[in-house]
């Protein structure tokens, strides 16, 4: 006889789809992810000055993004890398939400730092490092904040439920699966884009799931195609890297949009999101009236420009 889902995946069955368990909608400031709308979230890998992360949050609100992503705490792999702005970093994400309205998501990467991010990001990310670190998801479940938790870079799916798991024992029900790629034999991406993962996620899993093909291409020429295909597999949204001048980034530029490569990327999905029955709404951008009637690609240039003196 065939092993059910529910039979393999037995130790995170509160996590299943089920007859008392349908989906998961994760509300956020005045929108919800899993529901009726394409959610996506943009940003720059890490957050470098107030100006760059400006910039950015106007223009990703002006093309139909509905959270900011930015680093403020980095996990990097050189010891010597930049590792973020920390505090000042939190304090620029959440000004950007003030003047823009967008929500705020930001890697929370210690147990003692979670209330500290908690004040100022709207939704935790849980890093592809920390997926298996039980004592911060227990501590980011309790802030009450949403968790977007993204699946460790060798983690089966059975490991990552198993995590999502932990976090509806420590009483939060408000979590976001992320897949961002895997490690496999093939090196010629920075990891491999596992979209039969996002299937069958979608398949027996009532919560929510992100695309985040920034980090599984590693290369920008890459990402769109890759998010096509989230979109096609039926991701809830996509996380992606943008950045006004992505060769001038302190981190992964190399996997970083423009503004303009952002805009047709999100001009390309809308048939594909359409399709599925399912919107990308794009809302009014706040901010002044010189912001708003601001010509494109002029804030990014003048960004740029100033960012190349540094």
């Amino acid at each position: 006889m065939r092993e059910s889902w529910q039979e393999r995946f037995a130790g995170s069955r509160d996590v299943l789809l089920s007859a008392g368990r349908q989906q998961t909608v994760v509300p956020v400031l005045d929108f919800v992810v899993g529901g009726d709308e394409f959610i996506v979230m943009a940003g720059p890998c890490s957050v470098e000055t107030e100006r760059q992360l400006m910039a950015t949050a106007r223009h990703i609100r002006r093309t139909g993004a509905r959270v900011l992503r930015g680093g403020a705490f980095k996990p990097r792999t050189s010891p010597y890398a930049f590792q973020g702005l920390g505090l000042n970093g939190l304090k620029l994400l959440a000004a950007a939400r003030e003047e823009t309205g967008l929500a705020v998501v930001t890697e929370v990467m210690s147990e003692c730092d979670v209330a500290m991010v908690a004040e100022y990001a709207d939704i935790l990310q849980i890093g592809s490092r920390s997926m298996e670190n039980y004592s911060l998801l227990e501590a980011a479940a309790r802030s009450g904040r949403p968790i977007l938790l993204k699946r460790g870079m060798t983690a089966t799916i059975a490991e990552l439920l198993n995590s999502a798991q932990v976090i509806l024992d420590n009483g939060n029900p408000n979590v976001i699966l992320c897949e961002r790629g895997i490690r496999t034999f093939e090196t010629a991406m920075r990891n491999t884009f596992d979209a039969a993962a996002i299937a069958l996620l979608k398949e027996i899993s009532h919560l929510p799931v992100i695309a985040d093909p920034s980090h599984a291409a590693g290369r920008r020429g890459l990402v769109p195609a890759l998010a096509r295909i989230g979109v096609a597999a039926g991701a809830d949204g996509l996380l992606v890297e943008v950045h006004p001048c992505p060769d001038q980034a302190w981190s992964d530029g190399e996997q970083s949009l423009d503004f303009s490569a952002f805009d047709g990327m999100i001009a390309a999905l809308k048939p594909w999101i359409e399709v599925r029955g399912i919107e990308l709404r794009r809302i009014e951008p706040r901010g002044t009236e010189q912001q708003r009637r601001e010509p494109e690609g002029r804030e990014a240039a003048r960004v740029c420009s100033v960012e190349a003196v540094r």
